[in-house]
């Protein structure tokens, strides 16, 4: 069995994102793209975190051991959250081939050949539009092998 997985480049309105969803999904791509996803964990403390912005969020570990961190954000107005995931564990053995977004950017899909692997559903607003800061604080730890 074969999929085709291709979700469109989403674009919002510079009144509703200065760039920083879509500088979000590069991010998480750029650091799982390549990989296998061995497990999703909520509520990790993440290394080097501080009160500010947070000090636990959802942990993804990758094969190679790298852990890749998406913290969630709140700043008066502008938020961004992950509320729920769901990992695909009869596709797990597949290589992440790539990250997209439909809903503007309310669902985003970590994909490889045969489909989603691991889907975010994701609450955000950017507030009084770019005031306040909003987006995933994404921290990736590489781990000495």
């Amino acid at each position: 069995m074969s999929s085709t997985v291709n979700y469109e480049t989403e674009i919002l309105s510079e009144d509703d994102d200065n760039g920083t969803m879509p500088n979000n999904v590069a991010t998480l791509a750029e650091a799982v793209v390549g990989h296998r996803i061995v497990s999703v964990e909520r509520g990790v403390p993440i290394p080097g975190a501080d009160s500010w912005r947070g000090t636990s969020g959802t942990a993804l570990t990758l094969d190679s051991g790298k852990r890749v961190f998406l913290a969630d954000s709140s700043d008066c107005c502008a938020y961004t959250e992950l509320e729920a995931f769901l990992l695909h564990a009869d596709r797990i053995d597949h290589v992440v081939t790539g990250v997209g977004t439909t809903g503007g950017f309310t669902h985003w899909h970590v994909f490889a050949d045969m489909g989603d692997v691991l889907e975010l559903t994701v609450g955000w607003s950017c507030g009084n539009p770019f005031y306040y800061g909003y987006g995933f604080d994404i921290t990736v730890i590489e781990v000495a092998r």
